[in-house]
């Protein structure tokens, strides 16, 4: 990791990140104004067992969808959403940002911004590994790069570390983001909080930090 940075910690499955994506837009551009980098790690929200989704699932994500979109006004396709026998597996997704970063992290925040528009506003499976494909070829990944690092069993393993990395910091939700200074963290945004809410905060950090 770099000295001085920002971390975001988000699932790209995770409904609440995708009401915070015009947020971290304005996070990105304040941080590039101030020649600050910005990161990203992945959590890991809906992996294994509890990515099998029953009805009575499926209304209580979407009622969170609900609640999401009337706050952070981020539109949501509410009808084709998770259909009958969808798998809610955030894994093959937050692994595709894991080779994102790895091959170009200057492409990675518009893969990211791809696949929640993707899931959310198109109702696209995007835990396949050819829609990922395609999104990341859209982004200005190569194809053939991206599958050959996506199934990987370093890229698997790399994953799973991140997940416990995350879990490890006790991050206690998405999404989250953190400033690095040297080995000091600091927390500029637990949950969903509107631009407004932090930047006073980022604004201060970047300030003390940027050129130290």
């Amino acid at each position: 990791m770099q000295n001085t940075q920002l971390i975001y910690i988000l699932d790209p499955m995770c409904s609440w990140c995708w009401g915070f994506n015009p947020v971290l837009q304005q996070v990105l551009k304040h941080a590039q104004a101030a020649g600050v980098k910005v990161t990203l790690r992945v959590g890991g929200l809906r992996t294994g067992q509890q990515a099998v989704l029953d009805q009575s699932k499926r209304e209580y994500i979407l009622q969170h969808w609900r609640s999401v979109a009337e706050t952070t006004g981020q539109s949501f396709n509410f009808a084709d959403a998770l259909p009958s026998g969808f798998l809610y597996n955030t894994e093959p997704a937050c692994r595709a940002l894991v080779v994102a970063r790895e091959l170009d992290d200057t492409l990675m925040f518009n893969l990211l911004d791809r696949l929640q528009q993707a899931f959310y506003q198109d109702a696209i499976d995007i835990t396949q590994p050819r829609v990922l494909r395609e999104l990341a070829v859209a982004a200005g990944y190569s194809s053939e790069a991206f599958c050959s690092a996506f199934d990987a069993a370093d890229t698997h393993a790399a994953t799973q570390a991140e997940f416990a990395w995350v879990h490890n910091l006790a991050v206690s939700g998405f999404p989250t983001l953190l400033a690095q200074h040297q080995q000091q963290y600091a927390l500029i945004s637990n949950g969903y909080q509107p631009y407004t809410a932090l930047e006073a905060l980022l604004s201060r950090w970047i300030s003390i930090n940027a050129n130290a």
